[in-house]
């Protein structure tokens, strides 16, 4: 998700309030461990306290969104994509992301009709990814952005194509470009996990990537930063 979301990463609006045992911030962390687990609903157990105890930080979590996919919430998870385009509203990723709950809970079709426009999202190859979903771009068009630009707009390119291609019942070419994204994107990236705890839970063998040296790890905090 855009890097806006990285250093916001639902931290952000937590205080140091004890729930349960735990600080809302224990509950994020310990959520977002058992996400790249691959456990998928006990890690929304750890997010849906966090946010039943701090609502002001429920608009911030798109990773609880993404986990609400996984774990077949479709509608809550239409909702959590809903409510975070009200603080971060030119993010293509939130925008594919609804839509794939949308289609899920009604068709692609269906979807189509409700997805959020996005005007101001300059990384690549985002412009072409939200084409893509509206319906108005072709895949050609993903593919040779991310190509132009290289590094991990090719990783994202795969993981947007391949679930484009998930979504509209196309399994062998999903699997072949998600398999794709969990092995370009580098380590630390929380798209990368995703990428690969989607693999996992398909079925399909995906390997971790090596953290990259001196790469803040997905679900850190940046240094320095405080919850509040």
């Amino acid at each position: 998700m855009k890097m806006l979301k990285m250093l916001l990463i639902a931290g952000v609006m937590l205080l140091p309030c004890v729930v349960g045992g735990q600080t809302p911030e224990e509950r994020f962390r310990k959520g977002v461990q058992l996400f790249f687990e691959g456990r998928i609903k006990e890690s929304l157990v750890e997010w849906d306290a966090q946010v039943a105890a701090q609502p002001s930080s429920l608009p911030f979590h798109w990773q609880r969104g993404i986990a609400l996919y996984y774990a077949g919430r479709y509608q809550d998870g239409r909702d959590q994509f809903e409510v975070h385009q009200k603080v971060n509203p030119e993010d293509v990723e939130n925008a594919v992301w609804h839509y794939l709950c949308v289609a899920k809970l009604e068709s692609p079709e269906a979807a189509r009709k409700v997805y959020i426009p996005i005007t101001d999202d300059e990384r690549v190859p985002m412009k072409e990814v939200h084409a893509l979903f509206a319906g108005k771009g072709k895949e050609e068009a993903v593919v040779a952005a991310a190509a132009k630009a290289g590094g991990e707009a090719v990783a994202y390119a795969d993981l947007y194509l391949g679930l484009y291609a998930e979504a509209n019942g196309r399994k062998e070419e999903a699997k072949k470009r998600m398999m794709a994204a969990a092995a370009a994107f580098s380590g630390g990236s929380y798209m990368g996990e995703v990428s690969r705890v989607h693999c996992r839970l398909r079925g399909w063998k995906a390997e971790a990537t090596p953290p990259v040296p001196g790469k803040r790890a997905a679900g850190e905090l940046p240094a320095g930063a405080t919850p509040r």
